[in-house]
């Protein structure tokens, strides 16, 4: 069957915010008494806020309140976003490659706030029929719902789509959805062998993924 969609990730897909999420994290972690280490971004990867923020008061001694953790993280990444957002390279042009061809989606972990100042500050709206954020699903990534729902928003089917990722916990979602997922490895928080051997294909960067590779993917 002709594949028509394609969902894309948004943080260490398209931006480059794995490390301004981190740098932030671990900043406010240190200010408020935690306790960080090095293992702490790529555990919260792909974690719904209310996770993630639970990870912070939890794991790593933040005294705050998880609602309160998130409402200041999130305040600061959004400053930062607003001043600049950091696009990866080829991002803007894969975009308007795929787009001349398939409806794209987008499948992320960040609240919806933050992805929708990303898209209206890099001027992305356009190109994407449905933007879903796993803040509004029960389960973070690894589990499938926010891929899911993308499909629903969508009205499509997994043998339809192709997931773009670069994480192992973004992949794993993509792959329990049965989508066919190109991965493009994040490049300071790799994703685990495990992780990348569920990848129907693996790509070096954005530039090398197009029309022909989408279509190429076999089945999820």
């Amino acid at each position: 069957m002709e594949r028509t969609h394609v969902i894309f990730d948004l943080d260490g897909t398209l931006i480059e915010t794995e490390e301004v999420w981190a740098t932030i994290r671990r900043r406010f972690v240190q200010e408020h008494g935690g306790r960080w280490h090095d293992g702490a971004q790529a555990a919260m990867m792909g974690m719904r806020t209310a996770e993630w923020a639970r990870y912070v008061h939890d794991e790593l001694g933040v005294a705050l309140s998880p609602d309160e953790i998130a409402r200041e993280v999130i305040g600061r990444l959004c400053e930062r976003l607003a001043a600049a957002v950091p696009v990866l390279p080829g991002a803007p042009a894969v975009l308007e490659r795929l787009a001349s061809v398939f409806t794209l989606g987008l499948a992320t972990s960040s609240p919806l706030r933050i992805a929708q100042l990303v898209l209206a500050t890099a001027g992305w709206q356009r190109f994407f029929a449905a933007v879903v954020s796993a803040d509004e699903v029960a389960r973070g990534k690894p589990a499938p719902d926010v891929y899911r729902r993308a499909m629903e928003l969508l009205d499509t089917e997994p043998r339809r789509c192709a997931a773009v990722e670069d994480s192992g916990n973004g992949i794993r979602a993509a792959h329990a959805a049965r989508l066919a997922v190109v991965a493009i490895p994040n490049r300071e928080y790799p994703p685990d062998a495990q992780s990348l051997a569920l990848a129907a294909r693996v790509l070096p960067n954005l530039d090398a993924l197009d029309v022909e590779t989408v279509n190429a993917l076999p089945e999820g």
